[in-house]
């Protein structure tokens, strides 16, 4: 029996017990106690050393099932939120509420749309507000505002890619808020492969003066960001100001002296607003018409008791009308 079966002497390469045939164990372990034990305390070893593998084994495991039902959990949050956040800039709405605390009863668009949404879903419910971590609620304004920023670049990276290398029309507006800055609204105007007329709002730039310099510099800039060109337009459109229209040192002709084929085209409702007025001023009855419309409405807006004076009166004249 003992020439068929080679025994190790060394007991780090020994097999163990289990590891061989049936008929031959009763025969390896004599041979293993003959030995002087070395065997046996060696299996034993191994025994320990396989448990402790298979302990260390199922705490990995538990580690990594835990880890990946984190990520899990992250992932219906941030998800969840970021729904919110689509919502509430499709519809043009406030984030923020006056009071956000935990005892008001209006925190604000944001939190009560969250709350709404998470009471409708049950997935939804078991990872936002108490039910996550306390730092990884995701519902800070500095949170906010970093995903809307993101929502900004996952837009305007979609609407380049609409855009692509087509030639373009630039169609440019000053605005202001009440932060009292004065800014510049772009818009890109174009064709599609479908053959549509898009026009996608761009960016709102805040710029230090309105002179044409001030501008083609605010420009310049946001096409460099975009990866824009100005060889690529075919148009510019603007008011009829003298800084955005006329023949030198405008900033229609900064443009055209870089592409002559981006030509000018006047704002038609600017034009519209100016054949209004020299026509109003022409005509007499018109402007007295306008100038009465204009006093009733200040005069009636102004106060709400004369709005609803005159809302009864026109009632009362109707009504005669009719019993007529």
């Amino acid at each position: 029996m003992s020439s068929e079966v080679e025994i190790v002497v060394d007991p780090g390469l020994q097999k163990l017990i289990e590891e061989y045939d049936v008929g031959v164990r009763d025969h390896i372990r004599k041979e293993y106690v003959a030995m002087g034990g070395v065997g046996s305390a060696h299996n034993e070893a191994r025994i320990q050393f396989e448990g402790v593998k298979n302990q260390r084994q199922s705490v990995e495991y538990s580690f990594l099932s835990g880890k990946h039902e984190i990520k899990v959990a992250y992932r219906r949050r941030l998800t969840a939120i970021l729904k919110v956040i689509r919502f509430l800039l499709l519809q043009g709405l406030l984030f923020r509420g006056h009071d956000e605390s935990s005892t008001s009863f209006n925190r604000g668009n944001f939190l009560e749309f969250l709350k709404w949404y998470s009471s409708e879903c049950q997935e939804v419910v078991a990872v936002v507000g108490m039910n996550a971590p306390g730092n990884n609620q995701m519902i800070a304004p500095k949170i906010q505002k970093q995903l809307v920023n993101a929502c900004v670049v996952e837009t305007t990276s979609a609407i380049l890619a609409d855009l692509g290398d087509r030639w373009s029309t630039l169609l440019l507006d000053k605005a202001h808020d009440c932060s009292v800055k004065e800014k510049m609204t772009i818009v890109i105007r174009y064709v599609n492969k479908y053959g549509e007329v898009i026009e996608r709002f761009m960016a709102i730039v805040h710029v230090a003066t309105t002179t044409a310099v001030c501008l083609k510099e605010a420009i310049d800039s946001l096409f460099a960001k975009y990866g824009l060109s100005v060889v690529r337009l075919r148009g510019q459109g603007y008011d009829g100001a003298s800084n955005m229209s006329r023949e030198f040192n405008s900033l229609k002709s900064l443009i055209m002296k870089e592409n002559s084929y981006a030509r000018y085209v006047h704002c038609f409702a600017h034009q519209l607003q100016l054949v209004f007025i020299v026509v109003v001023q022409v005509n007499q009855y018109v402007c007295d018409f306008m100038w009465i419309v204009g006093s009733i409405v200040d005069t009636s807006a102004s106060s709400c008791k004369r709005a609803d004076k005159l809302r009864q009166l026109e009632y009362d004249r109707i009504d005669k009308l009719l019993e007529r």
